[in-house]
């Protein structure tokens, strides 16, 4: 009986030694700082950049390289620009100027070639 009574004795005071430990170690335990809300945007490039980048290298014909060194703008973001803007381009064109020529079409423009 007595042994049984030192057992439990020394388990409590081993789980009460731990609890001890873990509380004192959380109370010395670094923390880090919050990180504190400033309510700031990051903005990436103006789409007005983006479109000026694309509109240069498809009037002068100037590739990626020329581009990106004028406008601190990477190779890979101008070239996804230029892509984004011609699909653009292409999506509000493609029913009245992409689709096949009708027999009016076809008969306006050989009268227009004739004159």
């Amino acid at each position: 009986m007595e042994e049984e009574d030192d057992d439990e004795h020394r388990r409590q005071r081993v789980s009460h030694s731990r609890l001890v430990m873990q509380a004192v170690g959380q109370i010395f335990k670094p923390r880090r700082a919050a990180n504190l809300d400033r309510k700031r945007e990051r903005q990436g490039l103006l789409p007005e950049k983006k479109i000026t980048v694309s509109l240069r290298m498809l009037a002068y014909g100037a590739s990626a390289d020329q581009v990106d060194k004028i406008t601190m703008m990477g190779k890979s973001t101008v070239l996804e620009s230029l892509m984004r803007f011609c699909s653009a381009i292409e999506a509000l064109n493609n029913n009245e100027y992409l689709r096949k020529p009708m027999t009016i079409d076809l008969r306006r423009l050989l009268k227009k070639g004739e004159m």
